[in-house]
């Protein structure tokens, strides 16, 4: 029999803890996210549709992104045992240059639109990080003010070929002058692709205004404060814009973009060239044979063609094809530090985050991207940890299982020739 007694109101506090109150409300809940779909989560209760639905969609029935994600889902890891990871060191190199951690930010489109502190809060974020930011010839901040708020930190450039020419060139020449360390030369954006939400939203740049506008940002009064009393928005290109997102880079992008134009590019920048897009074994060796510096392997977010390749299961082949020659990168579908960790094993030698990035920025500004970076952080010490590699050098392709969902068909004899 189990003797019981009437508890005393000195055991009873001695065994509860009461938790602090935290008074900051951004602190408060940005500590209350554990992942990158917590700060989802949060984005979106505190981001009016349209902007939030420009970062979150993809194209038309936005296949492309569900398979990247599913793919780094279906990973089966093997890890080894009884050994020493009391430290791991997630520090690697890429292009030249040291990063603490294995991804870097990518480039993304009309970011200050999504929250005010847009691009500065993600290179200042990444500089306190040790991690490269890339901005996007469609951001909203210069060039320059960039390179103010990560002075002494890795800034990447992202480059569009535009119709004008000049505009592309002169943008080059202002990233040099900057420095910033590497060019990502981008190709798979002849025209923009069917982004049906934006369209079913009626998003554009400026913001249009219609009733459907109003009732959604009357529970999210901050973010129109946030945007009607800040700074209006300078793009790093654009002179002018007026329209939906589609057709801003409709009239920017150029369908005739060709290898001619990597070859003035190559010929005009000093630093380290990335081709970003790449999505066929049969390109990653053709830009190999021209001598850059390196490729993402990448169908944009699932935002140009639906039905895309599936990055991270093109990864494997890639890297054992072109890997010695090349700096072979990936992003698309990134959600989880465990999704970097595979990735890095299965060949790749840098990741890069846009959404998960985004969702901290929408979810908190500067403090939200320093929180996703936090949760991308942990979860990479904690894979390799329970993996046992206590470096990202020690990881290899024995660690990890991509598990297929889909399978290429056979096709039979007639059906090749």
């Amino acid at each position: 029999m189990v003797t019981r007694q009437v508890p005393r109101t000195a055991d009873i506090f001695d065994l509860l803890q009461f938790k602090k109150i935290e008074l900051n409300p951004r602190k408060r809940r940005l500590d209350s996210a554990l992942t990158i779909h917590d700060l989802r989560d949060i984005a979106k209760r505190r981001t009016p549709a349209a902007a939030f639905d420009y970062t979150d969609g993809a194209a038309e029935g936005e296949l492309s992104l569900s398979r990247a994600r599913q793919a780094f889902e279906d990973v089966e890891f093997h890890p080894a045992i009884l050994n020493d990871v009391s430290t791991v060191d997630t520090s690697t190199t890429i292009l030249g240059g040291a990063s603490a951690l294995p991804f870097g930010i990518a480039p993304t489109g009309f970011t200050r639109l999504m929250q005010t502190e847009g691009e500065i809060a993600g290179a200042s974020a990444a500089a306190a990080a040790g991690i490269p930011f890339t901005l996007s010839t469609l951001g909203t901040t210069s060039i320059e003010d960039v390179k103010n708020a990560n002075p002494t930190g890795r800034n990447w450039f992202q480059l569009y070929v535009m119709k004008q020419r000049e505009i592309s060139y002169g943008l080059v020449e202002r990233a040099a002058a900057a420095g910033y360390d590497t060019l990502f030369f981008t190709v798979d954006t002849p025209v923009a692709g069917a982004r049906l939400r934006d369209k079913r939203n009626g998003f554009s740049i400026p913001p249009q205004i219609a009733l459907g506008t109003i009732l959604n940002a009357i529970p999210r009064p901050w973010w129109w404060w946030d945007f009607l009393t800040t700074p209006k928005l300078e793009f790093a290109s654009l002179s002018s814009t007026g329209g939906t997102v589609g057709e801003l880079l409709n009239s920017a992008m150029d369908p005739t973009i060709s290898f001619d134009d990597l070859g003035i590019i190559r010929a005009m920048w000093p630093g380290k060239l990335v081709v970003k897009g790449v999505q066929t074994l049969a390109d990653a060796r053709k830009v190999t044979d021209l001598g850059v510096d390196g490729i993402v392997l990448s169908n944009h977010g699932g935002r140009q063609l639906d039905r895309a390749p599936i990055p991270f299961h093109l990864l494997p082949t890639v890297a054992r094809e072109v890997g010695k020659d090349i700096e072979v990168m990936i992003d698309t579908g990134i959600m989880n530090g465990a999704d970097i960790v595979a990735s890095m094993a299965m060949g790749a030698k840098f990741t890069l985050i846009g959404r998960a990035y985004l969702y901290g920025l929408m979810a908190g500004g500067r403090e939200g991207v320093d929180r996703a970076i936090q949760i991308l952080s942990e979860q990479i010490v904690r894979t390799m940890q329970l993996l046992q590699v206590k470096s990202i050098e020690e990881l290899s392709p024995d660690h990890v299982t991509q598990l297929m969902r889909l399978e290429h068909r056979a096709l039979g004899a007639e059906a090749r020739i």
